[in-house]
Order: C-alpha cells, then structure tokens, then sequence
C-alpha cells in the first residue's frame, strides 16, 4: 500500500511539475506576443500565432489562430505533407522517348519522335546529379542513334497533353509570371521552366545591353528595356510574358556593379524542350526536316497526334523525397504546383487545379477535421497572394507529420533559420514561419507564426519576429 502511495505521489509530483513547466512557456510566450502586437508597424496588421505541443497536440499558446491569412510560402509544407502521405517518398516521375512510324533502310525516320511527359518538375534540372540539360540530351540523341536513326522527316514533339500544358494559376500576379520564381507548370517541365540572361552595363540611366543567354532561346523574341542603375542598386530587373507567348519584355534597372545572371520564365517549357533537343540531333548530324511543336500546340490547331510508341528511353525523376528537400530548401514555386496537379490526378474528375486544391482540402477535412474555411487554397506553392489558411490548421498539419514514417524525410528538408527548423514565407506585406522546436527544457513545439499588413522593412519585422520564436528555445 505504502508503494503504490509512493507511485502515486511521484507520478502526480510529475504531473504537477509538467503543468508548471507547460504554464511557465505559455506566459513566456504570451508576453513575447503582446510585446509583438505593440509595434507600430502592425498597428493596421493582424499577427496569428499557434503554438502545440507537438507530442499531445495541446494547445500551448494561441492568438487569432482562427483567422485565415495569406501563408506566402508556408504553404510549401501543407503541399509537401499531402504528397508524401498520397505519394509516398519513393513516388518517381517518368518521362518516355519515343518514336513513331518507321525507320527505312538509310535510317530516316518517316515519323516523329516525341518527349512524353509527366509532369515531373525536375527534368533537366542541374540540382540532382546526371540530371542536368546537357546530360539528358546527350543521352537522347545516343538512344535515337542506337537506333538507327540518321534524319527525321517529321518533328520533334513535346507532349505536355498530360496537365493540359503550360498553366500558370490565374490568381498570380503578372509582375511575378514572367521571372524564374513565377514559372508555371506543364505536363513536360524543362530546366525549371527558366533561363537566364546575362547583361552588360552602361553609364547610369542608360541601356543595358545583353550579353549572352544561358540557354538558346533564339525562337523567341527578347526585348530589353532594362537601364543601367547605380552602384549598389542591385538586381531590379522584371521579366514580363504570358504562356504561350513568343515575345519576353525586360524591364527595371541592373546595378552597375552588378555580376548576377537574372533568370526568366520561359513561355513555353515543352515547346523548349523540343526545340533543344532539336538543335542537339543537328549539331550531331541527324537532320530534322520539320520544326519542333506540342502536343498542346497540336490539340488546339485541331492536329491529329501521331500514333503508335515504340520507345527509346525511359527517364526517372529523382524520388519524391528528394524533390521535397529542394522545394522547400530553395522554395521553388514550380515544385509545388507540379505536385499539386499531380496530387489532383487522383480526383475521380478531371484534374484540374481547382479539383486538386478541393481533393486537398477534403483530405484534411477527413484526417483532422480542418474545416474548408481554414484551408482556402489557390495554388500549391504560396505565390499566390489569394491563399487563406489558419496557423490552428498548419500547425495541426505539421504535427500529423511528426507521427508518419517518413518524417524524417520531411523535417531534413526544412531550412534553418534563426537556428530553428521551420519553412519561412515571404510575399508583399506578408512573413510567416512554421515548424519545430525541442526547448531547453526538452518540450517539443510545433509553430505556425503569420503577419499580415505589416509596415517597414521584412528584415525587421523577421528580427521581431525571431524574438517571440525564441522563448520555445
């Protein structure tokens, strides 16, 4: 009897203690928060903070944790949780070459051959090793001579039919659209749908001129309208194009000083991918009689597709895993959109952008009863200013990761700023942060912070918001 006493007073001494400690970091955070709210610079700002203890899913602390805001992109760790729980870490994407029609005695090919595409948002990015452009290409042109191919009488045809082709979310803004970080997705991703360009200054308020391009993109048609700033001025360069144009504006001011690439969106990445390879079987001396086109390009000029595969080689995209780490690490806004159509082919309807936001919605709706006005969403990446999501909702998403097998995965892609794992994001007058964090008193947190509408710099604002995060440490 005396035992079981003894038990009994050391577990509720633990208990007692635990409160007490869980009591202590709620205030400790509550008067880090208050101090926050304080700053003139929010004064016509709203600030949502949740934070949980990441092993009891209890509430630890929490202000205006209901109201939905703009995630920026935050949102990179709503998208990255739904395809690895859906996908799973060794999801791979495949993209075939093929040909079709015959190859003669001679080796021309009376047919086509043709890049069929997955949507994969890797292929022919220089981020994953013996997957860059010129990799690919080379090892393209050596299966198109393994087989015997010395000319083509026909094309060289991007199928991007998969996603319906080139779509950029019609919520995203045109400044944005036309520059790397505002590449759309296809259903054949090519270098991230980018390239860059290289300029050479002037005296100050005069024209810049361009160098060189990264890659050829000599089939489009490149005005450059950038002016020379001054020394220190930096990279205020705007690529402005809409898919499927054949016409890129350069406006806005290069530095001076400046030694800096400024990389673009590209109008049509199938159509490029094509074009490149393309240009690879010329400078080996496989002729191309006729010019490179899609299958997008083909469906809306009423062209029959051509038929019957016969393949020359299979491409696998890196695993999903590892897709994940970039996406989140480098915040690469492709990456989450492609993932977000992906994830949406698995809508009983057509995949549509709309039908995947839906089908991810209804997926936390049923794993953790998030309710759809705590997760209104219009793309998969966060650029789109028109999101709304809760920090109750993210950080209940972030703590179902925590207990899935492939965690690990998840949280290795996370950067660390102010020396804590979390996803920051960033868009105009909007920052946030979400993630983990084990105190010194060995509790684990999981965090959703947003500001919206503040003043000032984001420098400072991050630095302010750094000191309410620290009280988890």
């Amino acid at each position: 009897m005396r035992i079981y006493t003894l038990i009994t007073s050391c577990l509720f001494s633990v208990f007692i203690a635990s409160s007490a400690m869980a009591q202590t970091a709620t205030q400790k955070i509550a008067t880090a928060f208050q101090t926050f709210e304080k700053q003139s610079n929010i004064k016509n700002g709203v600030a949502s903070l949740t934070v949980l203890d990441s092993k009891t899913g209890q509430v630890v602390f929490e202000k205006n944790s209901q109201i939905g805001l703009p995630t920026a992109s935050t949102m990179k760790v709503i998208t990255s949780i739904t395809a690895l729980d859906l996908l799973g870490p060794e999801f791979k994407f495949q993209t075939k070459l093929y040909y079709t029609g015959d190859i003669d005695s001679v080796g021309n090919l009376v047919g086509d051959i043709v890049i069929e595409g997955s949507g994969d948002p890797t292929l022919a990015s220089d981020r994953f090793e013996g997957n860059s452009e010129e990799v690919l290409l080379s090892t393209w042109v050596k299966a198109i001579q393994y087989a015997g191919i010395k000319s083509v009488s026909g094309r060289i045809i991007g199928d991007d039919r998969y996603l319906n082709g080139y779509d950029i979310p019609g919520t995203w803004m045109w400044q944005d659209m036309g520059n790397y970080y505002g590449a759309g997705v296809s259903g054949l991703n090519w270098r991230e749908n980018k390239t860059g360009i290289v300029f050479a200054a002037s005296s100050v308020n005069n024209p810049t001129r361009i160098s060189k391009t990264t890659s050829d993109i000599s089939y489009l048609s490149v005005v450059n309208e950038v002016k020379t700033g001054s020394s220190g001025s930096g990279d205020n360069v705007y690529g402005y194009s809409a898919p499927y144009s054949g016409t890129i504006y350069l406006r806005g001011t290069y530095g001076q000083d400046l030694k800096k690439t400024i990389e673009i969106s590209v109008p049509d990445p199938a159509y490029d991918a094509a074009f490149q390879l393309r240009q690879a079987l010329l400078a080996n001396d496989i002729l191309i009689e006729q010019l490179p086109t899609t299958g997008k390009l083909l469906a809306d000029s009423n062209k029959t597709f051509p038929t019957g595969k016969k393949e020359l080689h299979v491409h696998s995209s890196p695993k999903l895993s590892e897709i994940v780490y970039w996406f989140n690490q480098k915040s690469i806004n492709l990456y989450g959109e492609s993932l977000l159509k992906v994830i949406g082919e698995r809508s009983p309807t057509a995949s549509t952008r709309n039908n995947a936001t839906q089908l991810v919605n209804k997926y936390w709706q049923q794993k953790l009863g998030i309710s759809d006005s705590e997760l209104v969403l219009y793309d998969g990446s966060g650029l789109s200013p028109q999101n709304r999501v809760t920090t109750s909702a993210m950080s209940k998403i972030m703590r179902y990761a925590k207990q899935r097998n492939w965690f690990d995965t998840f949280e290795k892609s996370l950067p660390t700023p102010n020396n804590m794992k979390m996803k920051s994001g960033t868009i105009g007058g909007v920052l946030g942060y979400t993630g983990y964090q084990t105190s010194g008193a060995n509790q684990d947190y999981v965090f959703s912070f947003l500001i919206n509408n503040y003043q000032g710099s984001a420098s400072s604002m991050r630095q302010a918001m750094f000191k309410v995060l620290d009280t988890l440490k």
